[in-house]
């Protein structure tokens, strides 16, 4: 651009010399042929034969005498006193040498830089001069150079501009894209751990996508490209169908949901069952286009095939046995019986009736008539029946039920014709001998009244010890099951949320379904405290707590605790205060007695409303250390007080969220304490705040197993 502004520059004064020749070569024809000529000397007689473009862009036109005395000018001024070769500045040539000179570059008297022509006239005139300054010449193309410059500084703003918003945006999508791969790998781990994948399912193409979490499930290696419909088929169970039936069977239907179950064979070469759910999305200008998510089902399967197998094996088993039998669950529904029982009602053998009603299965059967029926009293105030009943065939039937642990009830039914007849010739034996032997058989029924209750009280036993035997286990198994069967969807449940929550693969459109994940996932974590506190207390309970004592800070146990729970006193704006303390050591286990300080802390921020005011403190005395957490919630009822720290107690105060909690977090940390051979206190009154003070002693009286355990004995607890 520079290069081309000196060349126009040049260009410029080229052409304003050019036309400067011209114009007085013009000027001087003019003034020789017309009426100025004859009239020397008259400026305004000028102005009028000259056309006024002579003097555009500031020229000048002068006229002098033949002694060089200048005698007219244009544009019209005062005349100078002064010859045409003085107002021309000295050392120039123009007048001397007139027309052979051409248009020359000179510098003004005052300094100007100038272009200038001299033309001779016809006397009595001498010549005509026409001047343009310089900085008349160049005043177009310096305002083309301006405009040009500032053209220029504007496209260099204007691409430096772009240039940067550039770098930003692509900064950014490598923010983005680098925070989508951190997603996906968290979604993989995550689907991993859940046993299940994602895969994608090109129709038109016949291309398949997996996840890295399903080739993981199926233990495959990873591939980088799209399977095809052969590859997929070869793994599938020859039985279960393949992909080309299924997509014709698809796009026939023309349904939107796919649920299918399957059978793959993994990389060990083993079966694997598969529950797979997509949806079909139809929007894609490429074709149909399924998106879903696969469950590796086969602990499923194989447990339903054991607990067919047991089913069948307790079938046999039942229809094996001489006495008829037939359960019922708690709604009157039949739950199993075996052909005996069938055939004493008179119904069909080969006819299913589990699942039918007591009313159903009566309404069907052709009941015996029963003659004579005789209770037989096992226990006083019992829901139990026993009793035997004559039909009118003649036979004779004991009949035993039972009620079941869910409401249920089992019934026995034994045919005892043949001891009833017995009975009857033993009885006319004993009729026969009744003068005889009433005394001996008055002795004989008061022992076997007496055997007999010693029978039902021994049964009763068994059966009490039975039945809290059954529970203990009940309990054990229930609680053991609680952490997979419990935590293993919350934990699913509160990781989906979270992904909804922060519309990782897209909005979900109302803001209200934003809200409702955040309340599905607070819920979940909710639920997952309330289960952990729940397994802790039982475990605290089953007294299998192990304490691993050392020495340490009591100080840092309390930071650290205050650190935790740090966000919910932010949240609520709570004023949180540690006073100042030297340092104490205490011997205990440090994690449970930070444990305690969590749980204690967390109820008292959880019960202090906004910008209230939670502290903790320590008092080391000679016998004890005494920690104080204090807030300054609504306070307790005195009449709370002795019911607190026992597991489920709860006040009947709401909280904001409306989540109550376990109740067991007291009876947790009262536990704990106590293991450390230690106590716990509370002292409140309504509007006054709460304090709770765990003194644990200055030489601990140790509960459990003591600092020669080792620690992996500690861990484990």
């Amino acid at each position: 651009a520079g290069i081309v502004s000196i060349q126009q520059r040049a260009d410029t004064i080229a052409d304003a010399m050019s036309d400067i020749e011209i114009v007085a070569l013009a000027v001087a024809s003019e003034i020789n042929v017309s009426a100025a000529a004859r009239v020397p000397g008259h400026s305004h007689v000028l102005e009028k034969e000259l056309p006024g473009r002579v003097v555009a862009r500031g020229r000048q036109v002068a006229i002098s005498d033949k002694d060089g005395r200048i005698i007219g000018m244009l544009p019209v001024r005062q005349l100078p006193e002064q010859d045409l070769a003085s107002l021309l500045g000295p050392g120039q040539i123009l007048t001397t040498f007139g027309e052979k000179a051409g248009a020359m570059r000179l510098t003004l008297p005052d300094g100007r830089e100038a272009i200038a022509a001299v033309r001779n006239l016809r006397e009595p005139l001498g010549q005509v001069a026409v001047v343009q300054p310089m900085d008349a010449v160049l005043a177009e193309w310096s305002g083309q150079t301006w405009r040009l410059a500032i053209m220029i500084g504007f496209a260099v703003v204007l691409m430096g501009g772009i240039a940067t918003a550039y770098l930003w945006q692509a900064g950014r999508a490598r923010d983005a894209a680098n925070q989508c791969d951190r997603i996906g790998q968290r979604m993989d781990s995550a689907l991993s751990h859940g046993k299940c994948g994602l895969w994608e399912w090109d129709i038109a193409r016949g291309r398949l996508h997996f996840s890295q979490s399903m080739y993981d499930m199926l233990g495959l290696p990873v591939r980088q490209e799209a399977l095809s419909i052969g590859d997929v088929n070869a793994l599938l169970h020859p039985q279960d169908g393949d992909l080309n039936a299924m997509a014709a069977m698809l796009l026939a239907n023309q349904l939107d949901v796919v649920d299918h179950l399957f059978r793959i064979r993994n990389a060990a070469g083993d079966w694997m069952w598969i529950h797979a759910r997509a949806e079909l999305d139809s929007t894609r200008t490429s074709g149909p286009y399924l998106m879903g998510i696969a469950l590796d089902i086969t602990e499923q399967k194989l447990l339903e095939e054991q607990t067919r197998t047991a089913d069948a094996r307790l079938a046999a088993a039942i229809d094996t046995i001489s006495e008829a039998f037939v359960l019922w669950d708690c709604e009157n529904r039949l739950v199993v019986c075996n052909s005996k029982f069938l055939n004493f009602l008179s119904l069909p053998v080969e006819a299913d009736y589990k699942g039918m009603h007591y009313d159903s299965v009566m309404d069907r059967a052709v009941l015996p008539q029963v003659e004579t029926e005789v209770a037989v009293k096992d226990r006083p105030n019992s829901k139990d029946r026993n009793y035997t009943a004559q039909l009118s065939d003649g036979r004779w039937l004991q009949i035993n039920e039972r009620r079941t642990a869910d409401g249920g009830y089992v019934s026995v039914g034994t045919d005892i014709t043949t001891l009833k007849r017995h009975e009857e010739k033993l009885m006319d034996s004993e009729r026969r001998l009744i003068g005889t032997i009433a005394d001996l058989r008055r002795s004989r029924q008061t022992l076997e009244v007496q055997a007999r209750q010693l029978a039902e009280l021994a049964e009763l036993y068994l059966e009490q010890k039975a039945e809290a035997e059954l529970a203990s286990q009940a309990k054990s198994a229930f609680l053991g099951n609680m952490s997979h069967e419990l935590r293993t969807p919350l934990n699913a449940i509160i990781g989906f949320s979270e992904v909804m929550e922060r519309q990782t693969f897209g909005a979900l459109g109302s803001e209200k379904y934003v809200d409702y994940t955040t309340h599905i996932r607070e819920c979940g974590e909710h639920l997952l405290g309330i289960i952990g506190d729940v397994l802790e207390m039982s475990t605290l309970e089953a007294g299998k707590v192990d304490l691993f004592h050392t020495q340490f800070d009591l100080g840092d146990a309390i930071r650290a605790s205050v650190k935790k729970i740090e966000a919910s006193v932010l949240e609520k704006q709570i004023k949180l205060t540690v006073e100042p303390h030297a340092l104490v050591s205490v011997c205990a286990d440090r994690v449970a007695i930070e444990k305690v300080l969590v749980k204690l802390l967390r109820n008292a921020a959880k019960f202090t409303p906004e910008q209230g005011r939670v502290g903790i403190r320590i008092e080391d005395t000679s016998t004890a250390v005494n920690i104080y957490v204090e807030d300054s919630g609504p306070g307790i009822d005195a009449d709370y007080l002795d019911r607190l720290g026992k597991p489920f107690e709860q006040i009947n105060s709401p909280l904001q969220n409306g989540l109550k909690g376990s109740g067991l977090g007291l009876a947790i940390a009262r536990s704990i304490t106590e293991l450390h051979g230690g106590k716990l206190h509370i002292s409140s009154s309504i509007g006054m705040g709460t304090t709770v003070c765990i003194s644990l002693p200055a030489r601990p009286k140790i509960s459990g197993n003591t600092d020669s355990q080792k620690e992996a004995g500690h861990k484990a607890a």
